[in-house]
């Protein structure tokens, strides 16, 4: 690692810390010839092909996920740290799974599920797009199965909070 005041070879770790948000490794580095501290971060390279829907193949990318959860979100409740912390677990959950390729179906499923906790309507607004509605009954019935869901998880906790 070059230092960047003067671009001497050698340098020191000082500290090295978990950056999960961005998916990298932060260290703290000391040069040892101006002995002038600089702060690095190392990612890894993740090389995940997602299929797309019309045969082509592409590389994945966190950033590109985080503009459509960005869209999906904007004007809800879901802050901007809450988005890189979701397109983060996201990444870290396809590394896990030590996959070359992933289809675009498979992936949209993913953001859904985890969508679908934090914010009704940014699931609603990303399966829009993900599903590609082509009448308003879909979209409805989507609405629908997701005002149950909410209605019998309402009743499962007031009941366990009466049984109490």
């Amino acid at each position: 690692m070059h230092c960047p005041f003067c671009n001497h070879f050698d340098s020191k770790v000082t500290d090295s810390r978990n950056a999960v948000e961005q998916n990298a490794i932060r260290r703290r580095r000391e040069c040892l010839n101006c002995q002038k501290r600089f702060t690095t971060f190392e990612t890894v390279d993740l090389t995940i092909q997602v299929h797309k829907r019309d045969g082509r193949y592409e590389d994945f990318h966190q950033d590109k996920l985080v503009r459509g959860l960005d869209a999906a979100c904007r004007h809800t409740r879901i802050s901007h740290d809450q988005i890189l912390t979701l397109a983060s677990q996201i990444t870290a959950d396809l590394m896990e799974r030590q996959v070359r390729e992933i289809d675009t179906m498979e992936l949209g499923e993913i953001v859904m599920k985890h969508l679908k906790e934090l914010d009704t309507i940014a699931y609603i607004r990303f399966a829009c797009v993900y599903r590609r509605f082509k009448v308003m009954d879909e979209l409805m019935d989507e609405i629908q199965s997701i005002s149950i869901e909410e209605e019998e998880l309402t009743k499962e906790g007031s009941n366990a909070s009466q049984k109490s």
